[in-house]
């Protein structure tokens, strides 16, 4: 009896598969590693206003030499196109037009339901593609998690950050933000 093999899509195919309609516009779905993925669960609301709070956040740091990119895709290699919660890339958005940026200075996840794969397949992932600063707004348990110094399929720093504690990303090093404006406030 023959092994079953899967099929290792490539990011040309996938893109494909959206283009000709046989991928839902909506349908949340990213390509890791030549696995076409959907993301875990619909967002909830405090997971999107997570996502809102780092996209603020990172805009007022970072300026108009960089693209604070939400929930768009990154072109990391033949079979990898993750959509993360946030990337900063260099450049303008015109840069941008005509293909997906291969790179990031951050990538940002938003984690609650989802921590277990941000920290393994994503990080891998991301690690692999050498990005050099890579964030989990770890919802559940209130902290910022730092990945930095990619090496292989890991990074080998890895910092835990309360909400009242500064962090300054690598490519900004001058400025600084705290972690507590990543977190959106409850209001009940």
């Amino acid at each position: 009896m023959e092994a079953v093999q899967t099929y290792r899509w490539t990011r040309e195919a996938f893109e494909k598969l959206a283009e000709v309609g046989l991928i839902e516009p909506d349908a949340r779905l990213e390509l890791i590693d030549g696995e076409i993925l959907q993301k875990m669960s619909p967002q909830s609301a405090r997971h999107f206003a997570a996502v809102l709070k780092v996209e603020e956040a990172l805009r007022a740091l970072f300026g108009p030499s960089y693209v604070v990119r939400v929930q768009g895709p990154l072109a990391l290699d033949p079979y990898s196109e993750p959509e993360p919660d946030v990337a900063v890339v260099e450049g303008t958005i015109d840069d941008y037009v005509e293909a997906h940026p291969s790179t990031a200075v951050l990538v940002v996840e938003v984690a609650d339901a989802s921590l277990a794969f941000d920290r393994t397949r994503k990080a891998a992932l991301y690690a692999r593609a050498g990005i050099p600063e890579y964030w989990i707004v770890n919802l559940l348990d209130g902290v910022l998690e730092v990945h930095r110094q990619p090496e292989g399929d890991t990074y080998r720093e890895r910092l835990v950050l309360a909400p009242h504690e500064q962090m300054a990303p690598l490519a900004r090093p001058g400025a600084s933000l705290e972690v507590a404006r990543l977190f959106p406030e409850s209001r009940a």
